[in-house]
């Protein structure tokens, strides 16, 4: 076969997944609209709907990026120049502005290599059927368990690649089983944190998660843009994309907003599960979650943005659960708290991107 039909093959196939991406994520935007406007009663001004079309061709370059901006809208209550939609996110910012460098996000064992930080309450890795420790020196098998039980009663799995809390098992000693370990994959285990009594009052079976989102700027300063919390719902063991509710948070002082919102971003004041307000509580000692992720992000600066989940034990100690280099939410953020990004000139990376 001839490089020039190889080159138009390849041309083609990327052009049909562009497509097929964007479809799904004008999708994804539409069910949003749609629901928020059948629950709360909002609708999109045709002043409104009209600048997000405007600002959709004519600054980011597609009338497919309008629908994140008509969900923004609805959301803030009008239309505000400088928003990032999800999918020119993902199609244009994630491969020019992080390239294959953020993935290595989903490797998870690779936390101590990186950033050689405790804040991680890494314990033991499991990579190509072989056990480690924090440092990578070797884990006799039959040592695992001790290890991992030794100072803690429960400890949480999590498979690499696994995103919004899929394929995370949590283990206690009798429920623990090395074999059934060793069928999960790749991936690293942690301790279970205790969470502070302030995010316990919320639910107390899953921990609840800060979102903290950082930019490397051009001048290699480090500057958060965003942040919330999530919590778990019911007796779910750990926070799950598909059920968790978010509560943004005043960057500035790490008060929680008074509305939170559901999966469906519908507008809470409360959580749904025992009725308790979001309004007057604060992150604990969130200036340390604040340096602690900027002094992250400066030992990983090739992912340009990138999200962090953290939170805080019991002690007031700050934890980071994981980060993610990758497609990282945005969305929710510039819809709560944005334009998180608009002084960056992320609309002006259109020109040859294309995914």
């Amino acid at each position: 076969m001839s490089s020039f039909i190889v080159n138009q093959v390849k041309v083609l196939l990327s052009r049909a997944r562009s497509r097929w991406y964007h479809h799904k994520q004008v999708n994804e935007a539409s069910k949003i609209r749609d629901t928020i406007a059948r629950c709360s009663g909002k609708s999109l001004s045709a002043r409104d709907k009209k600048s997000c079309d405007e600002y959709a061709i004519e600054v980011l370059g597609h009338k497919h990026f309008a629908p994140w901006l008509y969900v923004y809208s609805l959301i803030s209550g009008g239309f505000k120049e400088g928003w990032i939609p999800d999918n020119y996110y993902g199609a244009v910012v994630v491969p020019k502005l992080k390239g294959p460098y953020g993935s290595v996000s989903y490797l998870k064992p690779l936390n101590s290599a990186i950033f050689g930080s405790d804040v991680f309450p890494d314990l033991v890795a499991y990579v190509n059927g072989v056990f480690f420790d924090s440092n990578y020196d070797h884990v006799p098998t039959e040592e695992v368990k001790r290890i991992l039980f030794r100072d803690h009663d429960r400890v949480i799995f999590k498979p690499d690649n696994s995103q919004q809390g899929s394929g995370i098992r949590i283990f206690d000693q009798k429920s623990f089983d090395i074999s059934t370990v060793k069928q999960l994959g790749n991936g690293l285990f942690q301790k279970f944190i205790e969470q502070h009594y302030i995010f316990a009052e919320f639910t107390s079976s899953a921990v609840a998660t800060i979102r903290l989102t950082s930019v490397l700027e051009d001048d290699g300063k480090v500057s958060i843009r965003a942040g919330y919390l999530r919590f778990g719902r019911g007796r779910e063991t750990h926070v799950q994309s598909k059920s968790h509710i978010r509560v943004p948070l005043d960057l500035d002082t790490g008060s929680f907003y008074e509305v939170g919102y559901t999966t469906d971003w519908l507008e809470t004041e409360v959580h749904p599960d025992n009725a308790i307000p979001f309004s007057g509580r604060s992150v604990p000692n969130f200036e340390t979650c604040i340096r602690t992720v900027k002094s992250l992000h400066c030992k990983a600066p090739f992912a340009r943005c990138v999200g962090w989940d953290l939170t805080v034990d019991s002690m007031g100690r700050v934890h980071v659960l994981e980060w993610n280099g990758d497609h990282n939410d945005i969305k929710f953020s510039e819809a709560t708290q944005g334009p998180c990004f608009a002084d960056l000139g992320w609309e002006r990376l259109i020109a040859g991107q294309s995914r």
